[in-house]
């Protein structure tokens, strides 16, 4: 039973950046427990994506697409390749840079995160009939495109 400690207070309660905030700690915990029950990561997750939409692409380049910081991009590209679901070869224009590429095992494992991200979406989403999942959708578009054009964020990486 929830005391009156516990009970989150009225004033917040309804306001629409504290929902979105609780609700965005539900999305990660759902996503993060989904791709580690494949054995992957969110970045994991990015990196694949991003090299199936454009292509091979430079560490910088794929950084940049993906929305990963170089920091982060190294270790996350080292733990693809040692799986072999990307190849990391010299750029033939630039012998300094590598160039990335995705795998024929990393296409399959692309496919597998995306099923168990669309099951993650359907968990999270699981109250809302498909048509206000379709709107929920819209409507967070359009406020992180308003916000993104106000502070010249550029578009991140949908999820």
């Amino acid at each position: 039973m929830e005391t009156a400690a516990e009970k989150t207070p009225a004033r917040w309660e309804s306001l629409p950046s504290w929902l979105l905030a609780q609700t965005a700690h539900h999305a990660q915990r759902l996503v993060a427990d989904g791709f580690s029950s494949v054995g992957a990561r969110g970045y994991h997750y990015r990196l694949l994506a991003t090299l199936k939409e454009f292509g091979p692409a430079s560490q910088a380049a794929l950084g940049r697409r993906s929305g990963i910081h170089l920091s982060d991009m190294v270790a996350a590209i080292n733990e693809l390749a040692d799986r072999k679901l990307v190849e990391r070869a010299p750029d033939p224009s630039d012998r300094r840079r590598n160039v990335i590429s995705l795998t024929a095992a990393g296409g399959r494992h692309l496919r597998r995160l995306e099923k168990q991200l669309a099951e993650c979406q359907d968990e999270l989403l699981a109250p809302l009939s498909p048509e206000e999942r379709q709107r929920l959708t819209e409507l967070l578009a359009r406020l992180l495109d308003h916000h993104n054009r106000r502070t010249g964020t550029p578009e991140e990486p949908r999820r």
